[in-house]
């Protein structure tokens, strides 16, 4: 019989591509997934497709229990709890321990590249994630250590290129940056898959770039200029703090500069090709098709 496949954050950016992928790319039967969301009246297209919409609250443990049962295979799409230290992990801990007492036999965890002794402040959310996999009781489990989508450009470079300058504490650090569409089909096939066992896979972008690189292709896509400005950590963080953020929140933003200025999310892999069978998206494609999108501010 065919897996009953679930997507939590159904109604998302990524889970609603991933659901686009299963049921376009993949031709799976609309009857075999689940889609859960903490607002099921935002799912009603998808409703009225065949596919079964539940309401997921990931604070309630009771609701995550009844939303996982029957499902044979989960994706579990990291939350974006970020209002206070911790949260986030607290929850995907719960998913976990849901997903074993809804007798789910294959949790797959969109995770981060080395979550590990990482000083991205976000990286303890996923390690521990990943840890709490990795002790579970459940029979199987895929991790995706996601690289930064193309799209996480866009909280930064349409302020920049309306300035003409890209503050940045990253350095010479690379970034593999990859199309969260290109991410959506991975974890589509890796749901879908009927693989067991307990595996991980590093999906990148086909190149690795500084910032530098990035902004030279941006001004030539749109045709302005575009400098960038090389701070020290604490400077981007006041920058960030003057222009209204709070300050914790900058502090978690400014920590992705510190991660690529450690080398940490630079490592270009196969695992994408190994998974999916085919090429990730290039990035002078993307920006191409974007471009009009980074200027209109």
């Amino acid at each position: 019989m065919a897996s009953t496949l679930l997507v939590t954050g159904a109604s998302g950016h990524l889970g609603q591509r991933v659901i686009h992928h299963l049921l376009e790319t993949l031709n799976v039967a609309p009857q075999r997934i689940i889609a859960t969301t903490r607002k099921p009246e935002t799912l009603k297209d998808l409703a009225a497709k065949g596919i079964t919409v539940r309401s997921a609250d990931f604070d309630d443990a009771a609701s995550l229990r009844s939303a996982f049962a029957g499902a044979d295979r989960l994706l579990l799409i990291s939350t974006d709890a970020l209002d206070r230290p911790g949260r986030r992990l607290e929850q995907h801990q719960a998913a976990v321990a849901a997903a074993e007492q809804a007798g789910v036999a294959h949790v797959v965890y969109t995770s981060m590249p080395l979550p590990e002794n990482s000083p991205l402040l976000i990286a303890p959310d996923h390690a521990g994630t990943e840890k709490a996999l990795a002790s579970s009781a459940l029979e199987g489990w895929t991790v995706l250590r996601n690289h930064w989508y193309f799209e996480n450009l866009f909280m930064s470079l349409p302020q920049a290129l309306a300035s003409g300058q890209w503050y940045s504490a990253a350095g010479q650090g690379k970034v593999a940056y990859i199309a969260r569409d290109d991410l959506a089909r991975a974890a589509a096939i890796a749901l879908a898959s009927e693989a067991g066992g307990k595996t991980s896979y590093t999906l990148s972008g086909a190149e690795a770039f500084t910032t530098e690189q990035i902004a030279q292709q941006v001004s030539q896509a749109t045709g302005k200029p575009l400098q960038v400005v090389h701070v020290p950590l604490a400077g981007l963080i006041q920058g960030m703090v003057g222009a209204g953020f709070p300050e914790p929140l900058a502090a978690v933003f400014a920590s992705f500069d510190t991660n690529t200025a450690a080398g940490r999310v630079a490592e270009v892999t196969e695992d994408y090709q190994k998974l999916t069978g085919v090429a990730q998206q290039p990035f002078v494609h993307w920006l191409t098709a974007n471009a009009s999108t980074l200027t209109a501010q």
